[in-house]
């Protein structure tokens, strides 16, 4: 019998312990389930499935530890952990794709249509200007993994001319795939609207700085749904205040957002707070439970990470 971890704050924890064993037990795994929060032997401990916000950050007493299976799309929190030696594994879950396609989707509407002047038009002005059909919206996607190349694929469906761009060479039919320091230049500068995907790393802290913004066009929208850090606040603000249109941001470098930043007051800013893509636990379990099933019969883990950056 196999023993899991589930290494998460107690809420989270309680939620996924009322599900997981079932989903082990459907995928033919024999387990004992325990949770953080309960004496255990860390020795003892096979497989941990593990969100970022656990009090678990030294890894080291988990000497039989065969995989560690993260709850969230982002592993920024873990990957450098030189004390986990263990395969990591981020979660690409249906459920956490499609809640991010439909946020990605209803916000690229909302800015094509323009909905935000109906919405607040305390002067009743009968404004009739007429948006461009979507072939005529040119909207880009930096980050074409499993999220941004999701997204992009219903963006091209609905008319939209969708411009990928990704740290490596990408085929997704229907969507012109760029990359490297040239392709984001172009990929920025054609944009209406950009939406923000890649993962966060070293190499794309702070991507959309006061060089990159600027080459977007005037009156361009940024989405950022993907990590706070992948943008520079205070370059953002000022690109706000000239020549960029809006900036609908669900991830901030600190969360919840302190109520006396300046993303709450500005004009040009829409604040959602981090609900573009959820792990949901009735489907997440699934996924978890499957790769636990991978481990034990030594099939290839899903949705490995690679840690080679992280760790050097």
């Amino acid at each position: 019998m196999t023993r899991v971890l589930i290494a998460a704050k107690p809420a989270t924890r309680a939620r996924y312990r009322d599900l997981l064993p079932a989903a082990l037990s459907d995928a033919g795994v024999r387990a004992d389930v325990i949770t953080e929060g309960e004496a255990h032997e860390p020795s003892a401990v096979d497989w941990m499935v593990y969100a970022p916000s656990s009090d678990i950050n030294d890894f080291t007493p988990y000497t039989r530890l065969k995989g560690c299976l993260c709850l969230w799309a982002g592993v920024e929190n873990i990957e450098g952990n030189a004390t986990l030696a263990a395969p990591l594994t981020r979660m690409v879950d249906p459920a956490l794709t499609r809640g991010m396609v439909e946020w990605v989707t209803g916000h690229v509407l909302r800015h094509h249509l323009g909905m935000d002047a109906h919405l607040d038009n305390p002067d009743r002005a009968w404004r009739s200007a007429v948006p461009p059909l979507a072939p005529g919206r040119p909207v880009t996607v930096l980050g074409l993994g499993a999220l941004g190349g999701a997204c992009a694929r219903v963006l091209a469906a609905l008319g939209f001319p969708v411009t990928g761009w990704s740290r490596g060479p990408k085929d997704i039919p229907g969507v012109r795939a760029l990359s490297g320091s040239d392709g984001l230049r172009e990929a920025l500068g054609r944009a209406h609207i950009v939406v923000l995907l890649v993962p966060h790393t070293r190499a794309t802290e702070d991507l959309m700085n006061a060089e990159t913004l600027a080459m977007m066009r005037k009156g361009a929208v940024l989405l950022n749904p993907g990590r706070g850090a992948l943008v520079d606040e205070a370059a953002l603000l000022s690109a706000l205040d000239g020549h960029l249109g809006h900036a609908t941001l669900d991830t901030f470098r600190t969360e919840p957002l302190p109520r006396d930043h300046p993303f709450w007051a500005h004009p040009r800013v829409t604040v959602t707070p981090h609900i573009a893509s959820a792990t949901r636990p009735a489907s997440a379990v699934r996924v978890i439970a499957e790769n636990i099933r991978r481990g034990e019969v030594g099939e290839p883990l899903l949705h490995l990470v690679d840690r080679s950056e992280a760790l050097t």
